[in-house]
């Protein structure tokens, strides 16, 4: 039978290739956002600074402070892709959302099984790069390569998850062929998937890619059915007859594309609890915008439960651009 032997779970922002004395060229695109989306409310640039002024948020944009967080979190990558290497599974779970890249309006699954035999991992054209957002393009290198790279796909697994989990009472979307949408930059991965390809898996094993819609209402699944979902995905595992070694990734959060470290740190103190009280408590308000890719963490700590692996937190930085805590929080941690 199969055996979980390593899960994992990273942020994958931009921030965490961009040189911090950079950083400040996204603020032009803050200012710019009128949803800026921090504790349950949205707001524009100069009102969510008002908001935020009794932080006291100016020392933590010091070049000093940016530096030394950003080498932080190349110090947890490099242990991360070190624990990959060595543990080398046969095949990857890696669970991740789409951000409209290759999926819209049109349809918008809670959960999405990807059961083809490959996958592309397809960089911008010189075309797209010139639409992108400023800041954008320089992050590239953590999420898609400079040419585009096919890897190997998991169909067995993958056609033994989907009858698993329905057998379990999840009605799942199900894809053989990625997606491709005319007025998006991708025909390959979403960057959630390529981020742990760029990054950590410098030798991919077969994937089976599991899509959660984090971001986009009406239909995000909650945190205590993404724990299900976790759950379910182990116990297949462990029906698959197969003599093979299994990880489960999750990729994403935390709290961005506005900063909230106290939150962070509470997810953190739930997420490493055995019981999932406070966990499921976290109310739903707060998983909106880039704080709701955290719900792609949550079915890998049910996994590992389920699998009896403990967990070890690497490192968690706040990275901060701006006086508006605009930026990302990262946080890092495996399973072994």
């Amino acid at each position: 039978m199969a055996k979980i032997v390593l899960g994992m779970v990273s942020s994958h922002g931009p921030l965490l290739v961009t040189p911090p004395e950079l950083w400040t060229g996204r603020i032009e695109a803050d200012r710019r956002n009128p949803a800026l989306f921090y504790r349950g409310k949205t707001y524009g640039f100069d009102a969510l600074i008002e908001a935020r002024a009794s932080e006291n948020l100016e020392p933590q944009l010091a070049l000093d402070v940016r530096e030394r967080r950003f080498d932080a979190c190349q110090k947890a990558i490099a242990e991360m892709r070190r624990a990959y290497g060595e543990v080398r599974p046969d095949v990857t779970i890696m669970i991740g959302n789409d951000q409209m890249e290759i999926m819209g309006d049109e349809n918008q699954p809670a959960f999405m099984v990807y059961y083809g035999a490959d996958m592309d991992n397809v960089p911008f054209t010189e075309e797209q790069k010139q639409r992108l957002g400023p800041g954008v393009a320089l992050a590239e290198p953590n999420h898609h390569p400079e040419v585009t790279r096919t890897y190997p796909g998991c169909p067995e697994l993958a056609l033994h998850l989907i009858d698993e989990l329905m057998g379990q009472g999840f009605d799942l979307a199900t894809s053989k062929v990625l997606p491709e949408r005319s007025q998006s930059r991708l025909t390959g991965l979403p960057h959630a998937f390529g981020y742990y390809y760029q990054r950590i898996m410098e030798e991919a094993a077969p994937t089976v890619p599991v899509f959660i819609n984090t971001f986009y209402p009406p239909n995000q699944p909650r945190i205590a059915r993404c724990h299900a979902l976790g759950t379910a995905i182990a116990q297949a595992v462990e029906n698959w007859n197969k003599d093979l070694r299994v990880a489960i990734l999750g990729s994403g959060g935390m709290t961005h594309f506005v900063v909230d470290e106290p939150f962070d740190q509470r997810f953190l103190a739930a997420f490493q609890q055995e019981d999932s009280t406070d966990l499921f408590a976290l109310p739903e308000s707060q998983f909106h915008s880039g704080n709701s890719e955290l719900k792609n963490w949550v079915p890998v700590r049910a996994a590992m439960q389920h699998a009896g692996l403990s967990f070890t937190l690497l490192d968690y930085q706040p990275l901060m651009r701006s006086m508006a805590g605009t930026g990302s929080g990262m946080g890092f941690g495996y399973w072994l």
